[in-house]
């Protein structure tokens, strides 16, 4: 019986490039920014990389069809580079490309990467995409990001029976400190401090969502190299080994939309994909065993339903644990530490690998102490694709030895 890909995968280097208006950079010199560090962390030349996988949502503005731009772009040797894309989750994408490669035996070590280059279009939010197609434009004219997660409020609110004037406070403290992990971090794309008063008086965008309630649109790239645990102990020896402990994807097949025992609080993906995940990394109680997050906070809301999604608040209890900090990065479970996808920014295609690239740093200790999260043993990234409805949702588990 399969049992998924736990220890069989090592983490050997990461980079991640800084991430913002990136207007004099294309694609192909972010993926270089972040390629050169990966490469020199993971202490391997270029000629040891036998297959890599890019994730890119909108190829259309970034690299193109399949796996060329990012063959060009780094000089591969004829290996085999694949393309692909998931929504925003196609950062993970691409690393589950490269972790199930390793884990099967095909090769030693693979590349993933992920870039999208977004602030060129000239258009303040994401570009159309295909979830948002001709039907769905005919039957939902006016459905906008903003609009859409904002429904979570409310339907959270009727589920649970808090009050939305509580529900508001809670994602305020989230974006508050989001705000509060971006200013320590150097390659964040917002790193101004704000207060909650400021944050709770911005314009509405989609109530309760208001302006600060939403992620930066940036550019960006992030790249892993990985490898079998007998490669890496062989190539450093003397540090920590961060191994795969679970890596997991749920997609929707349309139930949250056919079906009515879906009342649209929290993501089913999110639930399937998170008890697929604890199975394999031998999770018993998120709760106590999950060191830090990053999770996808396209949006504040997103953030605070899935706290319960990912099992580690009670139902119904998420806004009184992030009140009481508990996900702050001084609380038990520090949640975006990195300042998330509020303030690192969100390239879509390299999000995932951003948040794997923070949890992989965090775990080797590697960031002043005024980042660091305290004594970690495993990381969880959560990487979201789609909309309420119809969404696609990877997790991944790391932890040392």
């Amino acid at each position: 019986m399969a049992k998924g890909i736990r220890d069989k995968v090592v983490v050997l280097g990461m980079g991640c490039s800084v991430f913002g208006e990136r207007w004099e950079d294309d694609s192909g010199d972010l993926l270089l920014e972040a390629y050169r560090e990966c490469l020199a962390d993971a202490g391997i030349e270029k000629k040891d990389i036998e297959a890599a996988w890019v994730g890119n949502h909108i190829d259309e503005v970034s690299i193109g069809k399949g796996g060329c731009y990012l063959a060009n772009t780094l000089h591969l040797p004829f290996i085999p580079v694949t393309r692909v894309e998931n929504f925003c989750a196609s950062g993970t994408e691409a690393f589950r490309g490269a972790c199930y490669a390793v884990a099967s035996g095909a090769y030693d070590i693979a590349l993933a990467a992920g870039v999208e280059k977004l602030k060129d279009i000239g258009y303040g939010g994401l570009p159309d995409s295909p979830i948002f197609g001709q039907l769905s434009r005919l039957l939902s004219p006016n459905a906008t990001a903003p609009g859409m997660f904002a429904q979570l409020a409310t339907a959270y609110a009727g589920r649970h029976d808090v009050p939305m004037e509580k529900i508001k406070e809670a994602i305020t403290h989230i974006s508050w400190k989001s705000h509060q992990n971006g200013t320590k971090n150097p390659r964040a794309h917002l790193r101004r401090e704000i207060s909650e008063t400021q944050i709770k008086d911005s314009p509405f965008v989609a109530y309760p969502l208001g302006l600060f309630d939403c992620c930066g649109v940036s550019d960006g790239a992030a790249m892993a190299i990985v490898t079998t645990p007998e490669v890496a102990a062989k190539l450093k020896p003397n540090q920590d080994l961060i191994k795969v402990k679970a890596l997991q994807i749920a997609v929707s097949s349309g139930e949250e939309m056919s079906y009515n025992h879906w009342d649209g609080s929290g993501f089913m993906t999110t639930r399937q994909a998170a008890r697929q995940a604890y199975e394999e990394a031998g999770v018993n109680n998120p709760r106590e065993e999950i060191s830090m997050l990053e999770v996808h906070d396209c949006f504040s809301i997103t953030e605070m339903v899935t706290m319960e999604d990912l099992q580690i608040s009670p139902p119904g209890q998420a806004p009184e644990d992030i009140l009481n900090g508990f996900y702050d990065l001084d609380g038990q479970v520090p949640c975006q530490p990195d300042g998330g996808l509020k303030c690192f920014g969100h390239p879509i295609g390299a999000s995932g690998l951003r948040m794997i690239y923070e949890i992989y740093n965090q775990l080797l200790r590697r960031w002043p102490e005024e980042r660091l999260v305290k004594n970690p043993r495993l990381g969880l990234t959560h990487n979201l694709g789609g909309v309420p409805s119809q969404n696609v949702c990877s997790i991944c588990i790391l932890g040392t030895n």
